[in-house]
C-alpha cells in the first residue's frame, strides 16, 4: 500500500473464493461487506484471483511477472517452488525485476510468522506492561506494520541502485528478504543496546521510560497528561511551569543520570504537584515553556480532524496520494487477464 501511495502501480494477487484471508478479519465489516481490517491496508491496488495450481493462472501470473518491476510475495518456505515458481527463475527471466520475500522468522525457517508471535519471541512482550503485570503486546499489530515499512526501505533501495548502475544487477542483489522477526529484533533499538552494555535483561516500565526522567504519564486534577522531558533544558523549563524551581536548582539533578538516579524523588514530587491543578492549566503552562507534553486520546478523538476515510484508511503518512478504494476480490480480473499491467492505464 505504501507503494502504491508513492505512485506504483499494484496489481493484488488473491486466492479465488476467500482471497487475501484479513478480508474475514470482522467485525467490524462495512456496508459491502468488506472488513475494516481489510480497507485499512488495501488502497490504491487492482485485485486479480488466482489459482496457483492451475496452469492457466500461472501463465497469468507469468505475464505480469515477466513486465514488473518488483515481485512481493509472502508465501511459507515452498509454497512457491512446489507450483513451479522459482524466484531465481524469474530473476533471470526479467533483468530488471526485484523479488523481495516478506516472512515470519527469516529464509531458513518455515514457521508460519504472525504479529503477535513475533512480539512474544522478540522481546517486546516482556519489556510491554506495568511493572508488575503480565508480559503484554502492543495495541497495533506493530511487527506486521514495521516489517512493511522496512520491506519498502529495501524495494525501494533496490529499484534506486538497479537504475544507476551502467550494467544490470546480480540475481543475488535483486533477491531481497524481510522477516517479520527481524524487523521487531531492529526494533529495539535502545532497549537492546541496554541489555547488550548492561548484560542484564531489562524491566517492564509501563508508561516510564527506562533511561529518561520525567517521561511518563502523570495524574492531575481532573485527567491524565504524559510529560516528556528529553534534555535538560527541558527539564528546567517543566520545573518552572510546574513551580517546582526547588527541584530546577538542585544541582544534583540537572543532568538526566541525576535525575534517574533519583527517580522515585522526581517523579513523586511532579506528582503531588499535579493533583492540585486541572490538565488545561498544565499543558498551557509547559507548552508555553516548549516542554514536550500531551493528553491521552481515545482513537475517536485522535481521529477527528484528521485525514481519513472509512474507505480507504488513514491518509498516508508518506508524501503520496489515495488514487483506488480498496478492491473487491478480482473485481478487476477479467481485465487484468486480458490486458495485463495495461489494466491500469
Amino acid at each position: 500500500m505504501i507503494l502504491g501511495d508513492l505512485g506504483a502501480d499494484v496489481i493484488k494477487v488473491e486466492r479465488p473464493g476467500q482471497g487475501d484471508e484479513s478480508r474475514g478479519w470482522g467485525p467490524p465489516f462495512d456496508a459491502d461487506g468488506e472488513s475494516a481490517y481489510y480497507l485499512s491496508c488495501n488502497r490504491n491496488k487492482l485485485s486479480v484471483a488466482l489459482d496457483l495450481d492451475n496452469s492457466g493462472d500461472r501463465d497469468v501470473l507469468a505475464t505480469l511477472m515477466q513486465d514488473a518491476d518488483v515481485v512481493l510475495e509472502n508465501f511459507r518456505a515452498g509454497a512457491l517452488s512446489s507450483r513451479g515458481i522459482h524466484s531465481r527463475e524469474w530473476l533471470d527471466r526479467n533483468p530488471r525485476l526485484i523479488w523481495c520475500t516478506i516472512s515470519g522468522f527469516g529464509p531458513d525457517s518455515d514457521r508460519p510468522g504472525y504479529d503477535f508471535v513475533v512480539q512474544a519471541e522478540s522481546g517486546w512482550m516482556s519489556i510491554t506492561g506495568e511493572p508488575d503485570g503480565a508480559p503484554m503486546k502492543a495495541g497495533v499489530a506493530l511487527a506486521d506494520v514495521i516489517a512493511g515499512k522496512d520491506a519498502t526501505i529495501a524495494i525501494l533501495g533496490a529499484l534506486l541502485t538497479r537504475d544507476r548502475s551502467p550494467t544490470p544487477l546480480p540475481a543475488e542483489n535483486r533477491l531481497l528478504h524481510v522477516s517479520l522477526r527481524g524487523s521487531a529484533m531492529a526494533s529495539l533499538i535502545n532497549v537492546a543496546q541496554n541489555t547488550l552494555v548492561s548484560g542484564r535483561d531489562p524491566q517492564r516500565w509501563g508508561n516510564a521510560h527506562p533511561n529518561l526522567v520525567p517521561y511518563q504519564l502523570f495524574n492531575a486534577r481532573d485527567g491524565q497528561l504524559v510529560i516528556a522531558v528529553g534534555n535538560d533544558m527541558q527539564w528546567k523549563a517543566a520545573c518552572v511551569a510546574l513551580g517546582l524551581e526547588s527541584l530546577g536548582s538542585d544541582a544534583s539533578l540537572a543532568t538526566n543520570a541525576g535525575r534517574l538516579a533519583q527517580r522515585e524523588r522526581v517523579v513523586t514530587t511532579i506528582t503531588n504537584r499535579l493533583t492540585t491543578a486541572d490538565t488545561s492549566h498544565w499543558l498551557g503552562a509547559l507548552e508555553k515553556a516548549g516542554v514536550p507534553c500531551g493528553v491521552v486520546r481515545s482513537v475517536r478523538e485522535a481521529l477527528a480532524g484528521y485525514p481519513a476515510s472509512a474507505v480507504t484508511g488513514v491518509a498516508p503518512s508518506v508524501p503520496g496520494t489515495v488514487r483506488l478504494r480498496p478492491p473487491k476480490l478480482d473485481e478487476h480480473g477479467e481485465e487484468i487477464r486480458r490486458r495485463g499491467w495495461s489494466a491500469f492505464g
